[in-house]
C-alpha cells in the first residue's frame, strides 16, 4: 500500500508543479483553477477504481464476480494486465480529457 501513496504524492506534486506553471504562463486564476480540477480528475482515474474488478477482459467489466474470487493474496499483488480494449479507452478517454484542457489552456 506504501507504493500506491507515494505515487499519489508524485503524482500530486507533478501536478502541483504543472499548475505552477500554467499560472505563470497564462496569468490566469481560472485556468489554473480548472488545470487542478482536470488533474484531480485525472489521478483519480488512475488511483480509485476497483483494478480487481477492472482487471479482466473488457467483456467482463459489466458481469457481477463473487467475493470468494478475490483472495488475500490477489488483493496484495495488484498488478496491471495489458489488454488492448482496456488500454484503447483509457487512451481515448485521457486523451480527448488533455485535447479540451490544452485547447482551454491554449487560448487568451
Amino acid at each position: 500500500m506504501k507504493n500506491v501513496e507515494k505515487n499519489f504524492q508524485i503524482s500530486m506534486a507533478c501536478l502541483a508543479v504543472v499548475i505552477v506553471f500554467i499560472g505563470l504562463y497564462t496569468q490566469s486564476l481560472n485556468k489554473m483553477i480548472v488545470t487542478y480540477f482536470i488533474g484531480i480528475l485525472g489521478i483519480l482515474g488512475v488511483f480509485l477504481p476497483d483494478w480487481e474488478s477492472f482487471d479482466q477482459s473488457v467483456s467482463h467489466w459489466g458481469t457481477p464476480f463473487k467475493v470468494d474470487e478475490f483472495t488475500a493474496e490477489s488483493c496484495r499483488s495488484v498488478r496491471f494486465r495489458f489488454y488492448p480494449v482496456r488500454m484503447a479507452i483509457f487512451t481515448i478517454l485521457y486523451g480527448f480529457g488533455v485535447y479540451k484542457w490544452w485547447m482551454f489552456i491554449s487560448t487568451q
